[in-house]
């Protein structure tokens, strides 16, 4: 005999809200992609599964449970980009910063500002979009990308805009790889960084999809140079703003490394005329 009566506890009410919240949570997570499909499979499967045991058919139970049981192993497999990016940005300066009031406490392990002389960097990137010399300059903060920096040519040099117009030539043979700036130093250059998977507008080249990917997984700031049309990019967190000017390119680096404050530049900005939709091509691509 089946018992009819179900005795529910406060408790259980508890339960059930809680794994109500962490499905909701996983379903921002993954909406969009590929996995949420596999996700809705997974639970439609453990729901058959508890059906069956609470019914006692305990060969289709079985059968269920012994799927069930190999799931967490198969759930991280197919997961893993979702996990490892879910890992990298609870693990990020960003993640914090932006929920500051909740994680105050944790401000203390992460600098707030990263002390940089961007003048040669803004100086080389106006030179080389002149002569539509291409380049992808990444500036590390908390993360310092020691995987990446391995993946290129050491150079350990002072930043100076000579020096970065020149690694970037089109005849130098690390040109067409990534140059990492670390702690106010070209820590190296010709670096290979992962490329984002994400569809993206044709203007965008391998080194914006480079410069996406590697922001995607760290709090690293990457500056694009098109070969083509000579116009600079910015990217941070993923996001991408295309074709900015020199001024909006030295501005946002101050912002991002700390060195001038974000919410008095926003409230002069409130003054100036907004820019054109056409002027202001910027992709959010934010999960």
């Amino acid at each position: 005999m089946v018992d009819l009566f179900i005795h529910i506890r406060i408790l259980d009410l508890v339960d059930i809200f809680l794994v109500a919240v962490l499905l909701f949570a996983l379903y921002k997570l993954l909406r969009g992609t590929a996995a949420i499909n596999i996700l809705f499979g997974l639970v439609a499967i453990f729901l058959l599964w508890k059906i069956t045991y609470l019914l006692k058919m305990e060969l289709l139970s079985d059968i269920l449970g012994a799927f069930i049981s190999v799931g967490i192993i198969a759930l991280i497999i197919i997961f893993q980009p979702e996990i490892r990016q879910f890992l990298l940005a609870l693990g990020s300066p960003a993640f914090y910063n932006s929920r500051s009031k909740r994680f105050s406490f944790m401000k203390r392990w992460f600098p707030e500002e990263y002390g940089m002389d961007v003048d040669p960097i803004v100086v080389a990137c106006q030179h080389m979009s002149n002569v539509q010399q291409g380049a992808l300059i990444v500036i590390t903060r908390q993360n310092e990308l020691s995987n990446v920096v391995q993946s290129g040519e050491i150079i350990d040099g002072t930043i100076t805009s000579p020096l970065i117009e020149n690694l970037f030539f089109k005849n130098s043979p690390l040109h067409d790889g990534a140059m990492i700036i670390t702690q106010n130093r070209v820590r190296a250059a010709g670096c290979v960084l992962p490329v984002s998977k994400r569809k993206l507008p044709r203007y965008a080249g391998l080194r914006h999809r480079a410069a996406i990917g590697i922001t995607e997984i760290s709090d690293a700031i990457a500056i694009v140079v098109s070969e083509e049309t000579g116009q600079i990019s910015f990217c941070v967190q993923g996001n991408l703003r295309h074709d900015i000017n020199l001024a909006t390119l030295q501005q946002k680096l101050l912002i991002e490394l700390g060195m001038e404050d974000r919410t008095e530049v926003e409230v002069v900005n409130t003054e100036e005329k907004p820019p054109a939709e056409d002027d202001d091509d910027s992709m959010n691509l934010e999960a």
